[in-house]
């Protein structure tokens, strides 16, 4: 156990002190931008882990609620320490974007700006780390690797996200690359992160042969604080994905001819 938190404590630091390395000397960009790419980039590959550890696991599963895989404690332990590293790097690449508007200031006003900024994604990150690990390796008991497997491949809309951030940050907002992406973040975030909550009840009432509204009263404690928390902001940042959608549609350079 202590040796995949250990792994994961290197791991992400480290792919992001290379990317961010290999992105200054093979690219010739500033400090910042490699930072803020290089965040990016580390965010990618840990979605991309997760949803392969995900697919695997619910292929395997077919008993949604006793079928075990050893990737699902496995993951859990090597990708935690990433909600806790993910908190640092969000900070770095605010403290450069105040060096490049000027601000020199590095300590407590740029950490509270940071938590201003950025408080709904820290406290995401710290809900995941204090709550969501202890509920996924020890209170559930071994039981229900299909539903954990499941809450990984929420991640797979993160690419889409990164990639949309790069875009923007390099002013390639109307590009095709930047709509095909946006097309792609709605469908993904949609269906990975909003209808998920849903259905991982939905499928619970099958299994149990009982209604969906009985779910909630027979789930863990656990299972159903962790969805009245987390799905609240999945509904508000798909909101938020929506409204710069059509923001971006309605201001759309009118096409020659």
């Amino acid at each position: 156990m202590a040796g995949l938190v250990a792994a994961g404590c290197v791991f992400f630091p480290g792919l992001f002190a290379l990317s961010k390395r290999t992105l200054r000397h093979v690219m010739g960009w500033s400090e910042g931008d490699a930072a803020t790419v290089a965040t990016r980039l580390v965010s990618s590959a840990q979605a991309v882990m997760a949803s392969s550890a995900g697919c695997i696991i619910v292929s395997s599963c077919r008993d949604i609620v006793e079928d075990r895989h050893w990737l699902t404690n496995a993951y859990i332990l090597f990708a935690t320490p990433y909600f806790a590293y993910d908190i640092y790097a969000m900070f770095l690449c605010h403290r450069y974007k105040l060096q490049v508007k000027g601000h020199q200031d590095g300590g407590v006003r740029a950490v509270a700006g940071f938590l201003r900024r950025e408080a709904l994604m820290v406290l995401h990150h710290v809900f995941v780390v204090a709550f969501c690990f202890p509920a996924s390796v020890l209170w559930r008991q071994g039981k229900g690797d299909y539903f954990q497997a499941l809450l990984f491949l929420a991640e797979l809309s993160t690419p889409f996200v990164s990639l949309g951030k790069v875009l923007l940050q390099y002013r390639q907002q109307h590009t095709l690359l930047h709509k095909l992406n946006g097309v792609l973040l709605l469908l993904s975030f949609l269906g990975c992160r909003v209808l998920l909550f849903p259905y991982l009840y939905w499928a619970y009432s099958r299994y149990a042969s009982i209604p969906v509204y009985a779910v909630p009263l027979v789930a863990p404690w656990q299972c159903n604080l962790g969805a009245a928390l987390l799905w609240p902001l999945q509904l508000y940042w798909f909101a938020l994905i929506c409204r710069r959608a059509l923001r971006q549609l309605v201001s759309a350079p009118p096409a020659d001819g």
